[in-house]
């Protein structure tokens, strides 16, 4: 391969993603996230991972790393239910029974965001480094010059920022892109699926994913089942890799409209983990009495706030050596589920135009002008979709509550 050197800007699942599709392939690659480690804040639990996931991974990941991402999803559910708070199921859609698991062009199930950012880690942990903050950059020649808030600079070819929704090089190099406050926000929670608490969970969230309605509050709510644990899994396949001890759990996120929470946005935005969980608790205080058990039998510390944010589209600019992924250019409401699985096919399409223009350095920007054509395309579309699952359950009062309901299988166009 080519000298090519990449930089990628934030240590993400897309981020991570390209990385390791980068380094299958033979290309220089570092990736420069602002954390000081791995697992150092909360960033969600339950993600939805479907045919654009699955594609992504797969041809970028080795293949024993491919086959431990496949071993430790979730259990595939077959239906999609609307329950009441009273637990009345209002609304079922049922999948393909039948259909493969480990067929990656039909993938739909649930994976552990820790698990599968420690597989996306794993194997290029010298490529990363942790408390590298970018602070700026320059086009330099041929090239990039990175600037750090320690002082410190890099050099590369190709800046990828895949630093997130507050992304520095978007803010930096596209100035006009905005990211617009939805006004939704989420409580989020998890509870073990231990032997006390098991026998609480409704029977259809045992089927798949479940929304409950609740007048102007909703929850989703999703079960991690893992197919085989992680730690198991990954002695058995990859003995290298060492992956985090994780069990069973019933994941929950409460939403609403702002106005619809006890206390002041400012205030949501302080309140600790311990006050985030009793505001959850008195949200759902007329619910059925499981759905209030579940919750409050959560993991207390592990209960974290999001606001809800989406990116406006942008029309397309120059290319140059710099481009972006994921959240830090087409962030999205979580309705529709369709973040993650946007930012790791942007990974895929990206390492896809760098490897074939490697050894070409007159076509890596046209090379890089295509890939954002694609992005932008499938991209914007994935947030309007987003946007108007959101806004149409919105103005019927009730949040969230279609968070994913497209969680049954599609093929998206690659």
């Amino acid at each position: 391969m080519s000298g090519l050197r990449v930089a990628v800007a934030g240590a993400g699942l897309g981020g991570l993603c390209l990385a390791q599709g980068l380094a299958r392939a033979g290309v220089r690659v570092d990736v420069h996230e602002r954390d000081p480690e791995l697992n150092a804040r909360r960033q969600g639990y339950r993600l939805h991972v479907d045919s654009r996931a699955g594609l992504a991974l797969r041809d970028c990941l080795p293949p024993e790393l491919f086959e431990l991402f496949m071993a430790t999803t979730g259990r595939p559910g077959t239906t999609f239910t609307v329950l009441s708070s009273g637990l009345r199921v209002l609304h079922e859609t049922r999948g393909d029974p039948h259909r493969p698991e480990d067929d990656p062009a039909r993938l739909s199930t649930s994976v552990n965001r820790q698990t599968l950012r420690e597989i996306l880690f794993a194997g290029i942990e010298d490529r990363v480094h942790f408390g590298h903050e970018l602070a700026g950059f320059a086009h330099d020649g041929d090239g990039v010059r990175l600037r750090f808030t320690d002082g410190s600079t890099a050099a590369a070819d190709v800046l990828v920022g895949a630093d997130g929704v507050n992304s520095v090089v978007r803010r930096r190099y596209l100035p006009d892109a905005r990211i617009e406050d939805t006004g939704s926000r989420c409580v989020y929670g998890r509870t073990a699926l231990n032997e006390s608490n098991l026998p609480l969970v409704p029977a259809p969230m045992h089927d798949g994913f479940t929304a409950v309605v609740g007048g102007r509050i909703g929850m989703a709510a999703g079960l991690v089942r893992f197919r085989r644990r992680p730690p198991e899994a990954a002695a058995a396949i990859a003995p290298g890799v060492a992956l985090s001890a994780a069990g069973d759990y019933l994941m929950w996120a409460i939403s609403a409209q702002r106005d619809a929470f006890p206390l002041p946005d400012e205030r949501m935005g302080e309140l600790d983990a311990a006050a985030l969980h009793d505001v959850a608790t008195a949200m759902v205080r007329s619910w059925h009495p499981d759905l209030r058990a579940l919750v409050g039998r959560a993991d207390v510390a592990e209960t974290f706030f999001i606001r809800v944010r989406s990116s406006v589209p942008v029309p397309a600019w120059e290319p140059s050596r710099v481009t972006v992924l994921g959240d830090a250019i087409h962030a999205m409401s979580p309705a529709r589920g369709s973040g993650a699985n946007t930012a790791m096919r942007d990974a895929a399409v990206l390492c896809r135009a760098l490897t074939d223009a490697a050894g070409d350095s007159a076509g890596l920007v046209a090379a890089i002008g295509g890939y954002e054509e694609r992005m932008r395309d499938y991209g914007f579309a994935a947030v309007a979709a987003s946007r108007e699952a959101e806004a149409t359950m919105a103005r019927r009062g009730r949040g969230l509550w279609l968070w994913l309901f497209d969680h049954l299988p599609r093929r998206p166009d690659r």
